[in-house]
C-alpha cells in the first residue's frame, strides 16, 4: 500500500496555546468548545450525541476509528459534534460488523478532525485552563488569521442550542398498544432514551422543543421524559416556563442531564457553567437513598448550585458525584419527579443506572392505579 503524506493542521485555543499535528476527516476549518471524554470505547455514540452540539471532542483513549463504524451504533440522525481532536485517527477498521471506515464517515458528515498531536497535554491543559473555544484548520496555518476567525465564535456561557438539535415535527415511537403514554420533550434525545423507554413498555410522542404544555397534554400522556441535549439551560426561558407547568401538573416527570438542569431552573436553582464539566463513561456516583455506588455515562458542561436546592423545602439531592461532590441527581418529596445530571441510557457506557427507567415506569403505574381507583369508587 503507498503511502500518502497527510494534510498538516493546527489546533489553536482561545487562549493563544497552540498544537500542531495532522489533518483526519475533511479538509477545512471547525469551531467550537473544546472538551474531552475519557471513554475508552464507544466513540461513534459520542459523535452522534446531540448534546456534543457546538463542541470539539478531544478523544482520550489513544486510538480512535479502530473498529469502524456501524449504521445501528448512533444516538442520532447524523454526527453532531462540530470536531475531533485525537491521537491515533485510524482510517483502517477491522470488524466484520463494521459497515465502513471512519474516516469516510467523517468526510462524508464534513467533520473536521486533528491527529498526531499529544492528547495527554491538551487534556491536562483543558484540565487547569478549563473549557474554552478553539479552531481546528487545515486549509491554513496562519495563526493571526485563525484567531481572528476564533475571536467571533460565541461563549458557550448564555448560548441555546436545542433548537438547532430538537425535532422541527412530532413523532412515535413504539407500540401504539403499549400500556403507558410518554410524552417525551426533545431537546436534543437520545436514540437510547427512547429505546429504554419503549423497552418496558411505553408508546411515545417526541415533541419539538417549542411545543406548549397545553398542546402536550391534549394526547393525555401518563408521564414526561424531558430530555437531554446542548447549551446553556439558564437561557430557555420559555422551556423553562413550560417545565414548570409539567412539574405543576402532576404528572410523572424524568429529567435527564440538560432535563434535569431545566427541572431545576424551574424550581428556581440556578445553573452554572462547570470549569470542565463531566464527560465519559466511568464517573462514580452515588445513590444517596440506597447508599450504593453507580459507574454513569456522563456529558454535561453545566451543572446545579448546591447552596440553591436548601432554599426548595420539598426538593431533595438523591445523588451526589464522588469525584467532585457535584449534584447528579434532584427529586421532588410532594410530587412525582425526579431528575438526574448523567445518563442511564448509558450507549457508550455501563447499565449499572438502568434501573431509573425502572422506577420512572413504577412511578407512572403507581399514579394510574390510583386514578383508575378514584375512577371505579366514583
Amino acid at each position: 500500500m503507498k503511502y500518502t503524506p497527510k494534510t498538516p493542521a493546527i489546533l489553536l485555543l482561545e487562549d493563544g496555546k497552540v498544537f500542531y499535528g495532522k489533518a483526519a476527516g475533511k479538509i477545512g476549518i471547525a469551531t467550537g468548545e473544546i472538551c474531552f471524554n475519557t471513554g475508552m470505547t464507544g466513540y461513534q455514540e459520542i459523535f452522534t450525541d446531540p448534546s456534543y452540539f457546538g463542541q470539539i471532542i478531544v478523544a482520550t483513549n489513544v486510538h480512535i476509528g479502530n473498529y469502524g463504524v456501524n449504521n445501528d451504533e448512533v444516538e442520532s440522525d447524523s454526527i453532531k459534534i462540530a470536531g475531533l481532536v485525537c491521537k491515533q485517527f485510524n482510517e483502517f477498521h477491522s470488524r466484520k460488523r463494521s459497515d465502513g471506515s471512519l474516516k469516510d464517515y467523517f468526510e462524508n458528515g464534513n467533520i473536521v478532525a486533528i491527529s498526531d498531536v499529544d492528547t495527554r497535554a491538551i487534556v491536562r491543559y483543558i484540565r487547569n485552563k478549563g473549557a474554552m473555544n478553539c479552531i481546528i484548520s487545515s486549509e491554513t496555518q496562519d495563526v493571526e488569521v485563525l484567531k481572528e476567525r476564533l475571536s467571533k465564535v460565541p461563549s458557550m456561557a448564555g448560548l441555546e442550542l436545542s433548537s438547532k438539535v430538537s425535532t422541527t415535527k412530532p413523532y412515535f415511537v413504539g407500540d401504539v398498544n403499549a400500556e403507558y403514554k410518554v410524552a417525551v420533550t426533545d431537546f436534543g434525545v437520545k436514540k437510547n432514551i427512547l429505546r429504554s423507554l419503549a423497552e418496558r413498555g411505553c408508546y411515545l410522542q417526541v415533541f419539538p422543543m417549542k411545543t406548549s404544555f397545553e398542546e402536550m397534554m391534549k394526547w393525555k400522556p401518563d408521564g414526561f421524559m424531558i430530555s437531554n441535549g446542548p447549551g446553556d439551560p439558564s437561557v430557555m426561558k420559555e422551556e423553562i416556563v413550560t417545565i414548570k407547568k409539567i412539574i405543576d401538573s402532576g404528572v410523572p416527570t424524568f429529567g435527564i442531564c440538560l432535563g434535569h438542569q431545566l427541572i431545576a431552573e424551574a424550581s428556581g436553582i440556578s445553573t452554572f457553567k462547570m470549569h470542565k464539566g463531566h464527560r465519559g463513561i466511568n464517573h462514580p456516583v452515588k445513590n444517596l437513598i440506597t447508599g450504593k455506588s453507580e459507574i454513569t455515562s456522563q456529558n454535561h458542561g453545566f451543572g446545579v448550585k448546591l447552596e440553591d436546592v436548601a432554599k426548595v423545602k420539598n426538593m431533595e439531592v438523591t445523588h451526589v458525584n464522588l469525584n467532585d461532590k457535584t449534584i447528579e441527581g434532584l427529586r421532588y418529596t410532594d410530587r412525582n419527579v425526579f431528575s438526574v445530571q448523567y445518563h442511564p441510557e448509558a450507549c457508550p457506557g455501563p447499565y449499572d443506572s438502568r434501573y431509573l427507567f425502572d422506577d420512572f415506569i413504577t412511578m407512572i403505574s403507581s399514579v394510574k392505579k390510583k386514578e383508575n381507583k378514584t375512577k371505579v369508587t366514583a
